[in-house]
């Protein structure tokens, strides 16, 4: 059993090196990714959600209010 644990983990361990190794061998960004127009439209779709949550957290804090009042 404890054999068996052992080969699991290592084996783990080897798929986990390759995945390093795949990672490592791709080039690099030649440029800041945030001058990316990717970068920008996430940027934009982030912050509009962020707006969007923010708006109905308070909706949410408006009706506990007036539940707490009412």
């Amino acid at each position: 059993m404890a054999d068996q644990r052992a080969l699991d983990a290592v084996s783990r361990i080897e798929r986990a090196l390759a995945r390093i190794e795949a990672v490592a061998s791709r080039p690099s960004p030649s440029s800041d990714p945030q001058d990316s127009e990717d970068y920008r439209r996430l940027s934009a779709a982030h912050d509009a959600l962020r707006a969007r949550v923010a708006g109905a957290i308070g909706e949410i804090d408006r009706l506990v209010a007036a539940g707490e009042r009412g």
